[in-house]
């Protein structure tokens, strides 16, 4: 007898029970609860970032230059290992001679190639690998900020004013004028560094004042690389 009075009141709590159809198109508004967290769609991937590794440079140091030798030739040895003029350094002594150039590769491989051009169409250079730090140290001397001529055989009592009278007719920075002693006592000899706006301007310095006169001095010009 409980047991009809029981299916009674719950046919008549739950009008669902009594007409199934009702409860097609209903949305479903209870969903199992999980304790595991779900796993992504087949086939994708968590974004993740990989940063890139920087590339790491390669200093080498170039041997068995002279003083006619210029970037562009080593650029032309070496076409192929991704230099650029921003890349090659000269290395001068106290005399301002050069004595070597310093090379910055972009890879080891660039590196190692470079070996191998020189092995077969460079064997009169050698180059070694070098340390930052003698890259760091080294000045470049042609660019926005250093386009240097060097001016030898000056007399020993010259002055600034006669460097400016020398290089008259010629586009420059007076205030850049600096003048050296050479290392030996018994050289009386001077010379003088002075920056130009541009290369091409320490080009045509060169062109039209080298061989003349200050003093009664010759003057030789070179333009420093």
């Amino acid at each position: 007898m409980w047991k009809k009075n029981f299916i009674a009141n719950a046919n008549r709590w739950n009008p669902l029970l009594q007409n199934p159809r009702r409860t097609q198109g209903l949305p479903l508004l209870i969903r199992p609860l999980s304790t595991e967290a779900e796993a992504p769609p087949q086939g994708s991937s968590p974004d993740t970032f990989v940063p890139t590794p920087p590339s790491v440079l390669v200093y080498g140091r170039l041997v068995g230059i002279t003083k006619h030798t210029l970037r562009t030739d080593i650029l032309n040895l070496l076409e192929g290992c991704d230099l650029t003029l921003q890349d090659v350094k000269v290395d001068y002594n106290r005399d301002y001679l050069p004595v070597g150039m310093m090379l910055q590769f972009g890879s080891r491989d660039a590196f190692e190639h470079a070996i191998k051009e020189i092995g077969k169409k460079g064997r009169l250079y050698r180059l070694e690998k070098a340390d930052r730090s003698l890259w760091d140290h080294l000045r470049t001397y042609d660019g926005k900020t250093a386009n240097l001529i060097l001016l030898q055989g000056l007399a020993r009592g010259t002055l600034p004013e006669d460097v400016e009278r020398f290089l008259a007719g010629c586009e420059f920075d007076s205030s850049s004028i600096l003048l050296l002693n050479r290392q030996a006592p018994q050289d009386h000899m001077r010379r003088a560094l002075v920056q130009f706006p541009s290369q091409l301007q320490a080009m045509n310095a060169f062109i039209t004042k080298n061989r003349g006169f200050c003093h009664n001095n010759q003057i030789s010009i070179r333009v420093l690389k």
